[in-house]
């Protein structure tokens, strides 16, 4: 199994109780999965989510299970993790793990279109099964959709510039492939000029998530989740770029109880419930040597509060 970033922090934030129920709303290649099954003793649980029917085989596959231990797979996104658990009649749990990052397998399979360094046709679509392509947006939205979406998701200055380049292009012919893409990006943003990052990284970033409705996905589920998490119990999310990190740590921060001085005299509580404490104040970021063997990790938080006082 492909170990994750930030690995030992992941499992160190999570785990509680060995013969707990936990939840993986993102199996991608199975790291933290078969983290957490050996971590597990029996009479433990571990549900899987993974909206990308790949995933679920391949670690369906290739996890190893121990006796007494259970292990469940559902492929849904994860935003609908609450309404499945109730269908499985599964109520309180004692963990939720999120790792917000793209798989290995996603960005390095030139057919799933989710990388500029490999032509493949512009899909970006983590469940193949349903929802329009990246390509479909790319085509078929107005100029100003587009800077909007590029803006907001990849946080690109020249996103007016870049959506601009892209209908002009698509002008002369529709844009299906990654590589098109890509040079019609870079050729908007100047080209690469000595840049240490590609010019199209915020732009693919952006459409990503748009594809993918991520970032209002993952509000639904910390929404819908943290009031079914034991006392005691955690949720960790392993973030990989500032929108991300700013939603889960200002989510965070409302259950996070924060004092304030009353005119009369003294100080109360202000929270929304549950209540919960951060694990680290300072979310653990990846150490020079994981950066050096993953250079995906350099970007890598980990926030995770612990429910209850």
């Amino acid at each position: 199994m492909h170990v994750p970033v930030l690995f030992e922090e992941c499992m160190e934030a999570l785990l509680t109780d060995p013969k707990g129920t936990y939840v993986d709303g993102t199996l991608g290649n199975g790291g933290h999965a078969q983290g957490i099954l050996d971590r597990l003793e029996a009479g433990g649980r571990l549900i899987g989510f993974d909206r990308d029917g790949e995933a679920i085989e391949r670690t369906r596959k290739g996890l190893r299970l121990k006796d007494g231990v259970r292990m469940e797979w559902i492929r849904d996104n994860y935003a609908s993790m609450a309404e499945r658990l109730d269908e499985s009649g599964v109520g309180h749990v004692n963990g939720v793990l999120l790792d917000l990052g793209v798989s290995s397998n996603q960005i390095d399979t030139p057919e799933r279109g989710f990388s500029f360094m490999r032509e493949g046709p512009l899909d970006m679509r983590m469940d193949r099964s349903k929802g329009p392509t990246a390509a479909e947006m790319v085509n078929e939205a107005s100029e100003s959709e587009l800077a909007d979406v590029i803006r907001r998701y990849g946080e690109e200055r020249s996103a007016r510039r870049i959506a601009r380049a892209i209908v002009e292009a698509r002008a002369v012919g529709r844009i299906e492939t990654t590589g098109r893409l890509a040079e019609i990006v870079e050729r908007a943003k100047g080209g690469r000029r000595g840049r240490r990052i590609h010019p199209a990284t915020q732009t693919f970033q952006a459409l990503r998530m748009a594809t993918n409705e991520e970032l209002e996905g993952l509000e639904r589920v910390l929404e819908t989740m943290i009031g079914r998490i034991v006392e005691g119990g955690r949720m960790a999310v392993l973030t990989f770029h500032s929108l991300e990190d700013r939603l889960v740590k200002r989510f965070f921060n409302r259950h996070v109880p924060r004092e304030e001085s009353l005119q009369g005299g003294g100080v109360r509580r202000i929270f929304e419930a549950p209540e919960a404490r951060w694990i680290w104040k300072k979310p653990p970021t990846a150490d020079e040597a994981e950066r050096r063997t993953n250079p995906r990790s350099r970007s890598a938080k980990l926030r995770a509060v612990a429910i209850g006082g």
